[in-house]
C-alpha cells in the first residue's frame, strides 16, 4: 500500500509543481532550464521551498526528478525545427542578446546541465549534438541592434 501512496503524493507534488510553476514558464526549455536549476549538482537533489513547506523533502525530490526526466524526453521528442524554436524563446528572456547567450552557452557546454540525472549515453549524446548545432546557428547571428535616439 505504501508505493500507492507514494504515487499519489507524487502526482499531488506535481500537480502543484506544474500549474503554479512551471505552466507560467513559457516553452519546453525555458521549463527545462527552470527545473535544472532546482537540483543541487553536488548531491543530485531537487529543493523547492514553497513545495517543501507543504510536502515532504523526499516526495519534492521525486516529483520534480520525475518533471524533469519528462520535460527532457519532451524536448527530445520534438523535431529540430521546433527545439530551435523552443531555445530561441528560452535565450529571448535573458538580457543579452540571443546570439550572445548562445554563444556563452555553447563554448561552456552548459546545456549539459539541462540534462537529468541518470539518462542513457545515447540520450546525452542525441541533446548535446541537437543544442550545440542549434546554438551555433543562433550564436553565428548578428545580434539585433536597435536604433539609438
Amino acid at each position: 500500500m505504501e508505493g500507492l501512496e507514494q504515487l499519489h503524493q507524487d502526482r499531488r507534488v506535481i500537480e502543484d509543481f506544474t500549474s503554479r510553476t512551471l505552466e507560467v514558464i513559457p516553452g519546453d526549455v525555458s521549463r527545462l532550464l527552470h527545473i535544472a536549476t532546482l537540483r543541487d549538482l553536488a548531491t543530485g537533489r531537487y529543493c523547492h521551498e514553497g513545495l517543501a513547506a507543504i510536502y515532504s523533502e523526499p516526495a519534492v525530490d521525486q516529483a520534480l526528478r520525475l518533471c524533469h526526466e519528462e520535460l527532457f524526453e519532451r524536448v527530445l521528442e520534438t523535431s529540430l525545427e521546433h527545439q530551435e524554436i523552443e531555445i530561441r524563446r528560452c535565450l529571448g528572456g535573458f538580457d543579452s542578446s540571443a546570439s550572445g547567450v548562445a554563444q556563452r552557452w555553447r563554448e561552456h557546454e552548459f546545456y549539459r546541465f539541462l540534462i537529468p540525472s541518470g539518462v542513457p549515453v545515447y540520450l546525452r549524446l542525441l541533446f548535446c549534438s541537437n543544442l550545440a548545432t542549434l546554438l551555433q546557428l543562433i550564436a553565428a547571428e548578428d545580434p539585433v541592434s536597435t536604433p539609438v535616439a
